[in-house]
């Protein structure tokens, strides 16, 4: 009698348990998967100031991995499942050649990092397929004007929103005379385009400009070129620096001839996302990451973050895996991200740049966050920053 109840017990055991692979395996099926891909070329290294800055290796791939656990977390309630798969391109490597044979035929959702010349040769090649690119790289308002391409959308601010950003506190700090340091990379002048853009935006005065022609070695000639270099007639409220090659900018503070504040791309900058945010729930995003990840989130990892999420919101409200609805909803007035930044984000629909807060930070502190209090927009502030519908030159050259 006690070994007929035993079997009766295991049988049932099994079955149930049967019962429930079964359900699950027809559940796992019925569901709608999103296929992202992601792609970058490995940037050519640049020399490093100092040995207390981390060489990072491939950005972007620890903010994708994070949206997609977080995609799934909804997914399972919605009966969608999101994957990504990483394309990791060598700095020497083809990237055309990686994109047309893996990636153009299989996904409808790519989310890039890569060079600006780059990200318009990918784009302008699937001109007739089906692709939606998600650009978590290049901040070049040349991509999001002239040069712009209906099947991008781009993630970071650009130069034009970060220079607005850095603009508008100035106003509020009546910091008004600027003296603007620009370094001979090409880099570095775009942005000194787009501090100049905003000190007019924004009726700045640039008292004086001077390009950096020293020696890159910036820490054996700091203390007796800086001093010189930065003597000039004109008084000035603050040293504006464009220098994103990282090559000077950061020994220029506290090595002035007259003591003033030093922005821009060192000192205090514009920034998408920094280590020292935490408000609006950003602390537990930050710790997400860093927990998994083993670093702080950088903004191409914010970037690729954002790309991922904005797909499963998107697939979430339309219930669909198809390109179509998911692009038309992304572009719509009804979408609204998450960005941890006490506003919900969308995309400008004249050149589909992801209108966002932008965070002003010193090395070890957030200072503000922007647009500043009192800049108006008759549609949201958050178009006070960079480049307004009024003022684009983004005429699309592949379609809407």
């Amino acid at each position: 009698m006690r070994l007929t109840k035993v079997f009766f017990r295991l049988a049932f055991v099994f079955i149930f348990l049967f019962q429930l692979l079964t359900t699950s395996d027809v559940f796992a099926k019925g569901k709608q998967v999103i296929k992202i891909a992601y792609l970058m070329q490995v940037p050519q290294r640049r020399p490093t100031l100092s040995n207390l800055d981390p060489v990072i290796e491939n950005k972007g791939v620890g903010g994708a991995e994070l949206a997609i656990e977080d995609n799934n977390t909804t997914g399972q309630y919605t009966k969608q499942q999101f994957t990504l798969e990483n394309f990791i391109v060598p700095v020497d490597g083809n990237v055309a050649d990686t994109f047309n044979k893996r990636i153009a035929s299989k996904y409808a959702f790519v989310i890039t990092n890569l060079s600006p010349e780059l990200t318009n040769t990918i784009a302008d090649q699937s001109t007739q397929k089906n692709i939606l690119f998600f650009d978590a790289g290049t901040v070049d308002d040349q991509l999001r004007n002239q040069g712009c391409r209906a099947n991008i959308v781009h993630m970071l601010p650009s130069r034009s929103m970060r220079a607005d950003a850095l603009a508008q506190y100035m106003v509020k700090k009546k910091w008004t005379e600027w003296f603007l340091v620009t370094g001979p990379a090409k880099e570095d002048t775009l942005f000194a385009e787009a501090i100049k853009r905003a000190a007019k935006k924004f009726g700045m005065k640039i008292v004086q400009e001077k390009t950096w022609e020293h020696t890159f070695d910036a820490r054996r000639t700091a203390q007796s070129d800086v001093a010189v270099f930065t003597q000039i007639d004109d008084d000035y409220d603050v040293l504006v620096v464009a220098d994103e090659q990282g090559q000077f900018g950061e020994y220029l503070e506290y090595r002035t001839w007259t003591p003033r504040p030093v922005i821009g791309t060192q000192g205090l900058i514009a920034t998408s996302w920094h280590p020292t945010h935490e408000q609006w729930g950003a602390t537990q995003i930050q710790n997400r990451f860093k927990g998994k990840a083993g670093r702080w989130m950088q903004e191409e990892d914010y970037g690729a973050y954002l790309a991922v999420r904005a797909i499963g919101e998107a697939a979430t409200r339309t219930q669909s895996n198809e390109l179509k609805p998911i692009k038309d909803y992304l572009l719509s007035d009804q979408f609204a991200l998450q960005g941890y930044k006490g506003t919900a984000l969308s995309f400008r629909p004249w050149d589909h740049q992801l209108r966002q807060p932008v965070l002003l930070a010193a090395p070890r502190s957030l200072v503000a966050v922007t647009p500043i209090e009192g800049f108006l927009h008759p549609k949201t502030e958050l178009d006070t920053l960079g480049y307004d519908q009024p003022e684009t030159e983004c005429r699309w050259s592949n379609g809407k």
